[in-house]
This record gives C-alpha cells, structure tokens and sequence, in this order.
C-alpha cells in the first residue's frame, strides 16, 4: 500500500474507533474492506483463461436424482436445512414505506406472508421444523421486528438478525460521514448480501444453528417469489457434499447484465459485469458465449461458513457504489454473497428452470405476479399452465404507474394477459376491471388527456391515443 493509503487508513482507523454507534466486529471489519480496496487487490479477470464450466460444475437440474420416497428420509433432509431470506431492502423504488418485504404480492399476501405460509405447509407436511431465518439492515429492523410478531402462532420458528452497519466513507478527505456531524441514518450504509456470512457468524445464529444439528442454509432475495425450498437441489447437495450451490437460469435478452459462471485457474467463479475489460462488454453480454447468470438463490453448508469466517478467508470482490448524501460524494464498498463461490470446496452451480427466479423489482413485475398468469396455492406462486409461451410478456410501465399506490389506482382489476406478447403504458392512462390484452398493446395517452380504457375491453395487437381507438 502507497505511503499516502497507509496514512488514510490511519486516520480513519482512529475516526472510526470513536464511533460508538456500532460493535467493534463491525468496525474491524470496515477497516478490513477498505484496507482491501486501498491495497488494490487484483480483480481483473485474464479473459483468455476463462473456461464454460461442464455439466460436472453448472449441473443440469433435469439430472439430479428423484428426492427418496420414503417420508421419514425426506423429514430428516429436511431438518438440515434454515431458510435465509436478504430482508435489508426498502420498497423506496416503488413508493413504499419500510421493508420492501411488506408490499403485498396477492391475494392480499406480502412477500414475506408467502414465504412463512410456504416454510409452514412444509413443516406440517413432513412433521420437520425448517426455521426462517431474516437478514435485516438497520433500516428494516425495527420495523420487521413488528411485523414478525403477527406470526407467533405459526409452527415455524423465525429468528431475525441485523447485517453490518458501516460508515459511509466522505471521498474528499476519506473520514467516515458520522464523524463530520451526520448524526442520522444516511451517515450509514449496510454493505451488500456478501455481509451475509460474517453476520451470521457474529451474531451468533450460526453456532445456534449447528447446535441443533443444522447443516444447510438456502439463501435468497426476499423478493424472488421462485425462491421456494427445493428436496432435489437439498438432497443433491447432501449426497455430494457440495459446500455451496448457486442456482444459475438461462439468461435472455432482459438479464444481459447479470453475473455468470465461469471456470478459472481450475475453480468456479462468478463473473461480474463490472470485473469485464471495456473491449469485451458485448461479447459477456451475449447469449451465445454466457448462457446462464446468477438467480441469487444460494445453498451453502453452515460449518464451511464457520470455518471460512473464521479463518477470514472470504475476501470477495470489492464493490465500490459512489452516492451523493446531502450534496456530499461519499463511496459505499460493498461486496456480494454470489462471489464467495471460489472459496468453498467442491463447489457447484445449478441450471434451474427460469420458474426459480420470479423476482419483483418493479410495478411491472407486480402486474405479471397479480394477473391471471399466476395463481396462489399454500403460498406458492405457480405460473398457468393455459400460457403456452415459456417467456413472460415484456411489460413497460411509465412512471404514472411507479409507486404500487398509483399502479393499484390506475387498474380496477388486473387485466387478463395470458396471451400477451408485450404492453407498453405511457401517459395518464387508467384500466376499467376486467380489461384482456393479446399480442402486442401499445397505450400512449396524449399530452395533458386522460385515457381511460373501458370495463371489458379487449385490446389484441392494438395501439391506443384516444377513445376512438379501442
């Protein structure tokens, strides 16, 4: 490290020793991630070494063997496991208030209503006691803390524990934020899902899980609502003692920036958009050469866990995510969980059927999961068997439909989409109830005009301006 660093690294050290805002865990950590970044620790990949990983390392889910039949075999597969959902997040992109995990998906369901229904019906069915586990962030915490109490009924245990609270770092003069008078929430960040282990570790879930005779914990975004226990990958993973499993998906047109998998010096390793040199871009973006990307559904064994934070092995690429808070630059390092791949033993990746990855980012992906394309059954969204077409329609939104307050507004119910190849909305545009769409739809209200689309209407390959055109 240059002269300069070491000197920066100093000064912040001592900045963040006085924050007693946060465990001394925390800030060992912090100071380990950015002595890391400073130190520039190689992270660009040798594009001619890489390697397509074979069916031995991304294998293909059509050939894992059948789960046991035999009930008692499946309980005790079962009893390994803790489920993990990343429940960090705030519904701000979509206009919500709190944790993104309260939106509700359906049926007057939330996300996370889905998720315990899912790990309840499982634990009746099999006699099996599968916990839930929540990854909050100091911005969700309390608020999930509430909302966990509604469920105390319920045959599942739920634990909840907080990731990393770490100073955002003020880029002029590299001191933590909180030490220059940001006494709030923004002086502070949580870095990235890769937090996942060491959280886990210090919090002390992991010994507590292990005690119980735990061995696998099955990790994934709050917001994916494929994300569901799966006794193949399970039982997969248990036979071989695999000591962590990414599920990867076909990649179409609209995952082109995801992370993929490659073999590399002999290891497989998640490739990121932004580890790419500039001249290959298009070329990791194609679906010729990458044909899979990350779903973020992660399976990963409790004692390597124990054993690699331990051991303080897992030094995942660093992310740096520049923001600006109240007009000063401040940089974020962050790190992903998908990354810590190469550093686990016999390591795997899982190509899964694209049902596994049913995430909700934005209103358009709440008009897919409300509509008729889906159905609700134990807490699990299943896509209808009547589409005919693997493919989702591609649905474009405009920002009149944003916030889920406005996109419920704008529809009196969901229109039917079954046979919908793609429908983009624009301007002030509001549905009547029981509205089919089929083939291509293009709603363009005028400039100042409101377009309102009649109860029962059924737009097939249609472009809509006015009245006039339904």
């Amino acid at each position: 490290m240059a002269a300069a660093d070491t000197e920066k690294l100093n000064n912040l050290q001592s900045a963040v020793s006085a924050l007693t805002q946060i465990s001394d865990s925390e800030k060992s950590g912090f100071i380990n991630l950015v002595s890391r970044y400073l130190s520039g620790e190689a992270q660009h990949v040798e594009w001619s070494k890489i390697q397509t990983p074979t069916d031995k390392i991304v294998v293909p889910y059509d050939t894992l063997s059948d789960v046991p039949e035999d009930a008692g075999e499946t309980k005790s597969l079962l009893d390994k496991l803790v489920v993990l959902k990343l429940n960090g997040g705030l519904g701000t992109t979509m206009g919500c208030t709190g944790p993104k995990s309260v939106i509700e998906v359906r049926n007057g369901l939330t996300f996370l209503d889905l998720i315990v229904i899912q790990i309840e019906s499982l634990n009746k069915k099999y006699g099996c006691s599968v916990p839930l586990l929540l990854m909050n962030s100091f911005n969700t915490h309390e608020d999930t803390q509430k909302i966990v109490e509604k469920y105390a009924g319920s045959n599942i245990e739920i634990h909840t524990f907080n990731q990393s609270q770490y100073p955002r770092l003020v880029v002029d003069d590299f001191l933590p934020l909180p030490s220059k008078g940001e006494t709030g929430k923004d002086g502070w960040y949580p870095p990235g899902h890769g937090d996942v282990f060491p959280s886990l570790m210090n919090s002390g879930k992991l010994e507590a899980l292990l005690s119980q005779g735990k061995e696998y914990v099955f990790v994934a975004n709050s917001d994916n609502l494929g994300a569901v226990v799966d006794l193949k990958i399970l039982n997969h993973l248990v036979q071989n003692k695999n000591e962590y499993c990414m599920e990867v998906t076909p990649k179409t047109l609209a995952d082109v920036k995801g992370g993929t998998l490659i073999s590399y010096d002999g290891k497989v390793q998640l490739l990121e958009i932004a580890q790419v040199p500039d001249e290959h871009v298009n070329e990791f973006k194609s679906i010729e050469k990458f044909k899979i990307f990350n779903t973020n559904n992660l399976w990963v064994n409790l004692n390597a866990i124990k054993r690699l934070v331990q051991a303080d092995a897992l030094k995942m690429e660093i992310i740096p995510n520049p923001k600006e808070v109240n007009g000063v630059k401040v940089l974020q390092l962050e790190t992903a969980a998908g990354a810590a791949i190469k550093f686990f033993d016999n390591a795997i990746g899982i190509n899964v059927p694209r049902s596994r990855f049913l995430p909700v980012k934005a209103s358009s992906d709440l008009l897919l999961v409300q509509s008729d394309l889906y159905t609700e059954k134990d807490g699990y969204v299943i896509r209808n068997p009547a589409r005919t077409d693997p493919a989702n329609p591609s649905i474009e939104l405009g920002p009149e439909f944003k916030k889920v307050g406005d996109f419920l507004k704008r529809f009196k119910s969901i229109p039917s989409i079954i046979e919908l190849d793609s429908l983009k909305v624009s301007g002030d545009v509001w549905f009547g109830s029981n509205v089919v769409l089929k083939g291509k739809v293009a709603v363009a209200a005028k400039s100042g005009q409101k377009l309102e689309i009649p109860d029962g209407a059924i737009l097939q390959d249609k472009e809509v301006h006015e009245a006039g055109d339904i």
